[in-house]
């Protein structure tokens, strides 16, 4: 049996003694060397080597090898040896799932049943849960520094404990730079190949800018599902692996984590960054934002896990990031505000409903509001419009409507309010304008009710832009909605409803005069073709919300019908039973009741409507 090591390297003969134990396992004159590992085999025997390189250590100045068989220089070759093979046998990536299982500070909607990582939308800023400081079977404790921390054993402890005693030495004998170059050379191919499995290419910045648009969104949904794992479970758990092998002070656990580390930091943040100063185009706003959240919301773990200052450069980084990110996101507003400006189609929408690009604006600034927090943050000028130049109806329409947003009239708006008013502002400019390429006037105020009705309806039904835009605001458009709809009338039943007037049609000049059959049969020749006309044109218009419409026929209707039903009542006996009279009375007051039914479908009337000429 083996001396014990504390027998066998004390007294006068132990120096000697431990030169022998280094020699004998100088893998380059000993195939038994060669072919064993220590820490692999009888752990005394390691034990005892480890005494030999101490005392050794200790005694260096009495050496009695020549520089060439120097056994401090002989040890530290044996012990780097050592460590990649300890390194080794129990590097390997993890799997995804276990990283994703282990990551208990997610929202339980970052995994949705059925969807693939690249179908998934942004998963929302992840709640930290209760999380007990181990679970059983996966290696996973609790950092005590953040809540939202889930480090994973990587290396087992008994392995672990191994490679601090060799690392000890190491750093003790001046090889610390040794050191770290064999735990970074087996540990940086783990992390990139982990990285790999989490779906983080590694792409330079002309590779983002080359990709389409949907593709990227789908890295981005990615990147935001894996960063969290990275910094949270991976990286932290590899910094924790450091600070257990190398000792605590001297920094050579900063810099170990830092040389591991900082090709998948860089892989990991590189895409960030990549997005961050890609071209500004308003339909980019959303992801920008989920991805500055994401940024946001990992910042507190950087700093926490990225501490040291070897790792300032990731931290810089990532804080630079989502500064860009801030500045893209205010870059892309301005953009889509002067995209509505720009916007200057000159095709009408067929039936004057509602546009294109109300819709577009609409959907745009209720997502805008779903992202307030960050941009309340983020938006912190109110838009300008220079008052002296073309622009200042639209700078005066704009003041209007920016009276008392948010909770009462006289309140200042915020920022983001501005933007949100400015922007419905230029829209309804942009309408305005649209609403000149009908020709009709009646088409052009139907035109202006629908779109303005839509922009109306879309911020009631978001509590978030309603509190943004204010009450006042709605009332006052809700207004304009009505005077559009007073101007639809007026343009299209006013004149239709002239036919139906008395003067002229009695002889004599009075009332109490005879009635003049052909001012009579001519009153209602117009009156039908009018109507006709209006029929056969407005059944082809379109009034896309069925309450509007109704509401918009029940006013016609009222107008219309008891105009018709009197003028009936005074004159029909005048023309029933003459010849051809049903050429002049050709529609009873429920056949008009029907016909309106036809208005505002879209389609063409099909004129088909019963006569039957009753008093209705």
């Amino acid at each position: 049996m083996a001396e014990p090591p504390e027998k066998l390297l004390t007294g006068v003969d132990g120096q000697k003694a431990a030169e022998k134990i280094i020699l004998r396992w100088d893998s380059s004159s000993s195939d038994e060397a060669r072919d064993r590992m220590l820490f692999e085999g009888d752990r005394q025997e390691a034990d005892r080597y480890l005494s030999a390189v101490d005392l050794i250590c200790n005694s260096m100045q009495n050496a009695s090898m020549s520089d060439s068989r120097d056994p401090v220089r002989l040890a530290m070759a044996r012990l780097e040896d050592e460590f990649r093979n300890i390194l080794i046998g129990h590097s390997s990536p993890p799997e995804p799932d276990i990283l994703y299982v282990s990551s208990y500070s997610f929202s339980e909607d970052d995994d949705q049943d059925g969807e693939s990582e690249e179908q998934e939308e942004a998963t929302p800023t992840p709640r930290a849960a209760e999380t007990p400081k181990s679970v059983k079977g996966s290696g996973l404790t609790k950092m005590g520094s953040s809540d939202s921390m889930r480090e994973m054993d990587l290396i087992p402890a008994e392995a672990i404990e191994d490679l601090r005693k060799i690392a000890a030495r190491m750093v003790a004998a001046g090889y610390t730079r040794e050191c770290i170059q064999a735990y970074s050379s087996i540990r940086k191919p783990i992390l990139d190949s982990t990285f790999g499995r989490l779906g983080i290419e590694r792409l330079s910045i002309g590779d983002v800018q080359r990709l389409d648009w949907p593709t990227v969104e789908s890295l981005i949904n990615r990147w935001i599902r894996a960063s969290r794992v990275c910094i949270r479970v991976l990286f932290a758990s590899e910094r924790r692996l450091c600070d257990q092998i190398f000792p605590p002070d001297g920094g050579a656990g900063d810099a170990c984590f830092a040389e591991a580390a900082r090709s998948a930091a860089g892989r990991l943040f590189g895409f960030a960054d990549a997005i961050s100063i890609s071209r500004r185009s308003p339909e980019k706003l959303f992801k920008i934002l989920d991805l500055h959240d994401a940024v946001s919301d990992l910042l507190p773990d950087v700093e926490n896990v990225f501490h040291s200052k070897p790792t300032e450069s990731i931290r810089v980084q990532a804080a630079e990031i989502q500064t860009r990110l801030g500045e893209a996101a205010r870059g892309m507003l301005t953009e889509f505000e002067n995209a509505i400006q720009r916007e200057t189609s000159k095709v009408p929408v067929p039936g004057g409903t509602i546009h294109p690009l109300t819709r577009y604006v609409m959907n745009y600034i209720s997502l805008i509001c779903d992202y307030t927090q960050t941009l309340t943050k983020l938006i912190n000028q109110r838009p300008k419009i220079d008052p002296n130049s073309d622009a200042d109806p639209l700078n005066r329409q704009f003041q209007l409507n920016a009276d008392g947003p948010a909770g009462g009239e006289g309140e200042e708006a915020s920022p983001l309010s501005s933007h949100l008013l400015f922007i419905a502002t230029i829209l309804q400019a942009n309408l305005e304008n649209k609403s000149k390429l009908y020709k009709d006037p009646a088409l052009a105020h139907l035109f202006l009710m629908n779109n303005l009705h839509y922009i109306v309806q879309k911020a009631k039904s978001s509590p978030e832009l309603r509190q943004m835009i204010g009450d006042a605001w709605l009332r006052r458009h809700t207004g304009r909605v009505r005077q559009h709809a007073t101007g639809y009338q007026r343009a299209t039943w006013l004149t239709i409803l002239g036919w139906l007037r008395d003067e002229g049609i009695h002889t004599g000049g009075g009332f109490s005069s005879g009635v003049s059959k052909s001012a009579l049969k001519e009153r209602f020749k117009g009156f039908n073709a009018a109507f006709e006309d209006a029929h056969r044109t407005q059944a082809a218009w379109q009034v896309p919300d069925a309450q509007l419409r109704e509401e918009l026929r029940i006013s016609v209707a009222e107008k219309l019908l008891p105009a018709y039903r009197a003028f009936l009542g005074r004159f029909r006996h005048h023309l029933e039973g003459g010849r051809h009279s049903d050429g002049y009375i050709k529609y009873s007051v429920d056949d008009l009741e029907i016909a309106l039914g036809d208005f505002f479908e879209g389609s063409p009337g099909s004129g088909h409507h019963s006569r039957r000429k009753s008093q209705g």
